[in-house]
């Protein structure tokens, strides 16, 4: 799995350029809002341009949306490799099922869905091969990235595993909620369940990460 280079605690949302010291898309190009809600002029229009068939409107789609797409790709698929795939074959379906979008949801969030379960896909025709053919490429931890300036390389690495033992639907709330920096309304949108049910399982999946973060650094302090 990839590094996320999360600290704790989570009093407040972890914003991916608070860590990095720069944004993974260029301001001018996200928009003032961040994260394009329902009825946004712009994301209305891209939405339309789309559904024309101009190809223009999917490559500004790429340069707005394909850096945080790549991201969460790999953090839920583990590798570069897999995550550029999982991207390449969701602008595909987009193209392919433009014709249904009703806007019910932003673009943007409807896109994010069809990513999310991509990814899902991918890591299940991943899991089929395994039984067949191991893959030692996917065992290997993928290099750490320089996200947590001055974090521990240590505690890095264990939330990296701590959040790979988080169940499927906990890895996804958590990682769209706290790394890429959407709103429960827009991942209730995206995986389709209830802002509530956002809410609940972002706190459960902090649970589950403070108990399987903490019980090392207990048995560490217990045999000092």
């Amino acid at each position: 799995m990839g590094c996320v280079g999360l600290t704790l605690p989570w009093e407040h949302r972890i914003s991916p350029a608070a860590r990095e010291g720069k944004s993974r898309v260029e301001p001018s190009e996200r928009g003032s809002a961040g994260n394009p809600a329902v009825g946004n002029p712009e994301d209305t229009a891209l939405a339309a341009a789309c559904r024309a068939g101009d190809l223009h409107a999917y490559e500004r789609l790429y340069r707005l949306e394909g850096a945080r797409m790549r991201n969460l790709a790999r953090n839920l698929l583990g590798t570069q490799s897999d995550a550029e795939d999982a991207v390449q074959e969701t602008f595909l379906k987009v193209q392919r099922s433009i014709a249904s979008f009703r806007g019910q949801s932003s673009f943007v969030t409807w896109t994010f869905r069809i990513l999310v379960n991509t990814c899902h896909d991918l890591r299940r025709s991943r899991t089929r091969r395994k039984e067949f053919v191991p893959d030692e490429r996917e065992d290997r931890a993928m290099p750490m990235e320089p996200r947590a300036p001055g974090g521990p390389p240590s505690l890095k690495l264990a939330l990296e595993r701590a959040i790979a033992e988080l169940t499927q639907h906990q890895r996804d709330v958590f990682l769209l909620y706290e790394v890429e920096g959407f709103r429960h309304a827009e991942i209730a949108a995206m995986l389709e369940i209830t802002e509530a049910a956002s809410k609940n399982t972002l706190f459960q999946a902090k649970k589950s990460l403070r108990q399987m973060l903490e019980a090392p650094r207990s048995s560490q302090a217990g045999g000092a």
